[in-house]
C-alpha cells in the first residue's frame, strides 16, 4: 500500500527535513521546524511525528527538545536507538551543541 502525503505544505516541508537527517544526528524539534522555514512551529513537528512516524518511517529518535530530553513514553526505545547511531546520553539526555 502506498501513503500518499497530506496537501497541506508546511507538513510536506517539516517531513522533507525529518527525512534527510543523517544517521547519527540529532535535531530538536525547534530545529526541524526552522530548516522546514517554520521556526515557531515546534508543536507541528511532534504531531507529524506522531502522525506519520510509522507509515513513512521518520527517523523520530533523532528529534529532542530543546533540553535535550528523549521522547516521553519512549525514553528507552529512543536512547537505544541513538546509541546505536553513536549518540552519547548524560543523564538520560543529548548533550546538544552550545
Amino acid at each position: 500500500m502506498q501513503f500518499d502525503l497530506p496537501d497541506d505544505q508546511r507538513t510536506r516541508d517539516i517531513i522533507g527535513v525529518l527525512l534527510s537527517l543523517p544517521e547519527g544526528s540529532v535535531v530538536t524539534y525547534g530545529g526541524v521546524a526552522a530548516g522546514a522555514g517554520y521556526p515557531k512551529q515546534s508543536r507541528l513537528v511532534g504531531r507529524i511525528l506522531s502522525l506519520y512516524s510509522d507509515s513513512l518511517d521518520l527517523p523520530w529518535w533523532r528529534v529532542v527538545n530543546v533540553q535535550g530530553r528523549l521522547v516521553p513514553g519512549n525514553e528507552r526505545e529512543q536512547a537505544k536507538l541513538l546509541k546505536a547511531e553513536g549518540i552519547e546520553l548524560v543523564n538520560g539526555r543529548v548533550r546538544l551543541a552550545d
